[in-house]
């Protein structure tokens, strides 16, 4: 991937948005274990952030892929992981299928305003008992007329306190494992959602988290997005988003963290001389470089398959696992190289170190990434 002029446009000015309209606030919104979503996202929205690939019909941008890879990079230079995580749910983890799939009144009523910002969009899929084995979950639609009524549960679900609307994957018949299950929009004001409880995290402080009940909840089943029962095929295309999205973050966050480092190595005196006069930490920094490049490229890459209309399953699956696992050893040695202040809860290696956790084990754990290679490469007996 060539980057153009107005892809170096378009990267001045998220940076310079970020920088303006997120980064002052960073701290605070740690603190409070929240953003106010409704005050950024519009802002975020006026610029084409959160619709950048979706119809023009619906306020989207029109754009190739190329300009989410940008849009990824420079949202993992935002100082913390929790909010460029909750912009990535409304961007692309929970609205990618309404946008292939759902009808027009459907993308008229809730994708056009959540490209807007005027919406908070959140996708529900993992329960207590079906993480990663998404073919175990139990909340159940039963058809009653032109209504489906929802009883069950979600977990872990991001944007969960603020969501105006759910993505919500959901049983809509008897049949069992992947069969049967459907995609459908659920507004939160309904009665019978309630957020169940707000959950605290080891990291990605800044991003609400909560589990959500759903309690004989009616929904038109107009709201159902595309086809009846073809619910898990559509989440499998939005894990696709998501796991392109992630990688595009990491290639971010990742030269970001090394910058710092570096910087704070060759500031840092210790017994007469700067830290990064120690040759076993350029050594140790020269190869994550080395790595981080190669994930750079092979990013683009991905981004280059996905704007040629190819399957980028292979791309997106070895570029989560091994980008996440990168990004942790990352942040493992900027905490070790600033030493005990990078301990404290309040510097960014520390942050970086709690927030980057996550992606080994959201989108798809690294485990399930090699179970996803195995077969694709014949390695699996099953």
């Amino acid at each position: 991937m060539i980057e153009t002029d107005e892809h170096q446009i378009f990267r001045k000015t998220l940076r310079d948005l970020f920088e303006r309209e997120i980064e002052p606030h960073v701290e605070e919104w740690e603190a409070a274990r929240t953003f106010p979503a409704h005050q950024l996202f519009p802002t975020l929205g006026a610029v084409g952030l959160l619709g950048l690939e979706y119809e023009e019909a619906y306020g989207g941008m029109a754009a190739d892929h190329s300009f989410t890879l940008i849009a990824g990079e420079e949202m993992g230079r935002i100082s913390c992981g929790g909010v460029p995580m909750a912009i990535a749910v409304q961007m692309s983890m929970a609205t990618p299928a309404l946008a292939r799939y759902g009808s027009v009144e459907l993308k008229e009523t809730y994708l056009a305003p959540s490209i807007r910002g005027e919406l908070v969009a959140s996708v529900a899929v993992t329960e207590p008992d079906a993480g990663s084995d998404v073919a175990g979950i139990r909340t159940r639609a039963v058809r009653d007329g032109d209504e489906w009524v929802i009883n069950g549960s979600k977990l872990y679900i991001t944007n969960g306190t603020q969501a105006d609307w759910l993505c919500l994957l959901a049983r809509t018949s008897e049949e069992v494992g992947y069969r049967g299950m459907s995609l459908i929009v659920v507004p939160t004001s309904l009665d019978g959602v309630v957020v169940s409880r707000k959950l605290e995290k080891l990291g990605m402080w800044s991003s609400d988290t909560a589990e959500l009940s759903f309690t004989d909840v009616r929904v038109p089943v107009s709201n159902t997005i595309g086809e009846i029962g073809r619910g898990f095929q559509q989440q499998m295309v939005q894990f696709q988003a998501e796991r392109l999205i992630t990688v595009y973050k990491q290639v971010g966050a990742i030269e970001l963290a090394l910058q710092r480092t570096r910087a704070y190595l060759l500031e840092r005196q210790a017994f007469g001389q700067p830290l990064m006069a120690n040759q076993h930490l350029q050594f140790v920094l020269a190869e994550l470089s080395a790595r981080h490049d190669m994930l750079k490229h092979y990013a683009r890459a991905a981004a280059d398959a996905v704007r040629r209309g190819e399957d980028a399953t292979r791309f997106a699956t070895i570029g989560k696992l091994m980008g996440s696992r990168l990004q942790r050893e990352v942040a493992d040695v900027a905490v070790q190289f600033h030493g005990g202040i990078a301990y404290m809860a309040e510097h960014w290696a520390s942050r970086f170190y709690r927030d980057t956790r996550l992606d080994s084990i959201g989108a798809g754990a690294d485990e399930v990434m090699l179970r996803v290679l195995s077969r694709m490469d014949g390695y699996s007996v099953e």
